[in-house]
C-alpha cells in the first residue's frame, strides 16, 4: 500500500468517525418516547398514536416508555440526561418547559440548557366553568357577580401551581375579579365542590367537565384559547369576551436533548410534522378531546415558549406561589 492510499483510508475511517457523518443514516436503530405521564390517560394515548404514525414515517421503532411523577420532573431529567443523539424524545408540555422553572426553587433538570423543543403535537382545551345555582352564563355575568358577593365567590383548582389554578388567576387578573382558591387533591373532588356550589368557578380541562356541561350540572362561561374550541364551539373565548388576544392552554410536544445533531433533530422534526398534518392523528387525538396543532417553524416553537415563559412568570410572581419538590 502506497503512502497516497494510506493516507486516503485515514481520510475516510475519520469521517466515518465524525458526528454528522454518523447522522447521516439517522435513524438507524428504535426511538425511545418517555411520556411523564401514566399509561392508559389522554396524554398517553396522544403519546402511543404518534409512536405508531412516527414509525411508519422514519422506518423504525418508535417505543412509548411511562415515566410518570414529579410534574413531568421524573421523565424531563431521564430524557436531559440522555445521550443527545435523537433516539431518546420527551413527550414535553407547558409543565415541563415552562412552568416548572419558574415554581421549583430547585429543579433536576434546565430546559433553557438541556432541551429543545422540536414540536407542538396539541392542546388540551381549557373552559372556565360554574355551577348551574350561580346563575352565571358569561364573562359579563362572572364579573357582576364578582362584585355581588364580594369576599364570597371561590374558586376549585387540583392544586397549587398547575396550568388550571394558573389560568384562574390570569383570568382574574385580566378581568378584575376576586375569587379564593380552594385546592383539591384531584379534579374528581374539585368538580364535587364547584357542582356542589361549595365553589363557585373552575378552570377545568375541556375533556373533564364536557359530560357535566352536557347534563346540564355545569355552566361553560368561555373557553380559553384564541378561537373557539371545536369541542364546545356555541361558547366564546375570553378573547371575544372582552379581553382581546387572551391565551392560555396546557400543550404538549416534542423535546430532544439540547445537544442533539442539527441533521438527527431536523430530521425527526420534519417526520412529526408530517404525522400531524395526518387526518388520521387528528381525529384520533379528537377522540380524546385533545385539539391538533399545524406545524410551526423552529424560530415560531421558539418565540413562543418565551412568551408563554413570560406570561407564566408574571402570574407566578404576581401571586407568590412557590413550590417545594
Amino acid at each position: 500500500m502506497n503512502k497516497a492510499i494510506a493516507l486516503l483510508l485515514a481520510a475516510a475511517a475519520t469521517a466515518a468517525a465524525a458526528p454528522g457523518f454518523a447522522q447521516s443514516d439517522y435513524p438507524s436503530k428504535p426511538i425511545k418516547l418517555i411520556a411523564p405521564y401514566a399509561p392508559g390517560g389522554s396524554v398517553d394515548v396522544l403519546a402511543r398514536t404518534l409512536a405508531t404514525h412516527l414509525s411508519t414515517e422514519l422506518k423504525q421503532s418508535v417505543v412509548v416508555e411511562n415515566r410518570p411523577g414529579a410534574n413531568t420532573m421524573i421523565a424531563a431529567s431521564a430524557v436531559a440526561r440522555s445521550p443527545a443523539d435523537g433516539y431518546t424524545l420527551l413527550l414535553a408540555s407547558n409543565a415541563s418547559m415552562v412552568l416548572n422553572p419558574l415554581l421549583y426553587k430547585k429543579l433536576s433538570y434546565n430546559p433553557d440548557r438541556e432541551l429543545k423543543l422540536t414540536n407542538i403535537l396539541a392542546e388540551a382545551p381549557l373552559v372556565l366553568v360554574t355551577n348551574s345555582q350561580t346563575g352565571i352564563k358569561n364573562v359579563a355575568d362572572l364579573k357582576a357577580y364578582s362584585k355581588a358577593h364580594a369576599g364570597k365567590l371561590n374558586y376549585s383548582s387540583v392544586g397549587l401551581g398547575n396550568p388550571l389554578q394558573l389560568t384562574t388567576e390570569l383570568i382574574k387578573s385580566r378581568l378584575d375579579v376576586a375569587a379564593t382558591h380552594i385546592p383539591f387533591n384531584g379534579s374528581a373532588p374539585a368538580l364535587t365542590a364547584l357542582m356542589a356550589n361549595d365553589t363557585q368557578l373552575m378552570v377545568d380541562v375541556a375533556g373533564t367537565s364536557l359530560p357535566h356541561i352536557k347534563a346540564g350540572k355545569l355552566v361553560a362561561i368561555a373557553t380559553t384559547g384564541p378561537e373557539r374550541s371545536q369541542f364546545l364551539p356555541q361558547t366564546p373565548t375570553i378573547a371575544e369576551s372582552g379581553v382581546p388576544g387572551f391565551r392560555a392552554s396546557t400543550w404538549f410536544g416534542i423535546a430532544v436533548p439540547a445537544g442533539t445533531p442539527a441533521d438527527a433533530r431536523n430530521t425527526l422534526q420534519a417526520a412529526v410534522n408530517k404525522v400531524m398534518l395526518n387526518p388520521e392523528f387528528a381525529s384520533a387525538l379528537g377522540n380524546q378531546t385533545l385539539a391538533a396543532r399545524k406545524p410551526q417553524t423552529q424560530a415560531q416553537l421558539d418565540d413562543f415558549l418565551a412568551a408563554d415563559g413570560q406570561m407564566w412568570r408574571k402570574v407566578i410572581a404576581d401571586n407568590a406561589i412557590a413550590l417545594e419538590n
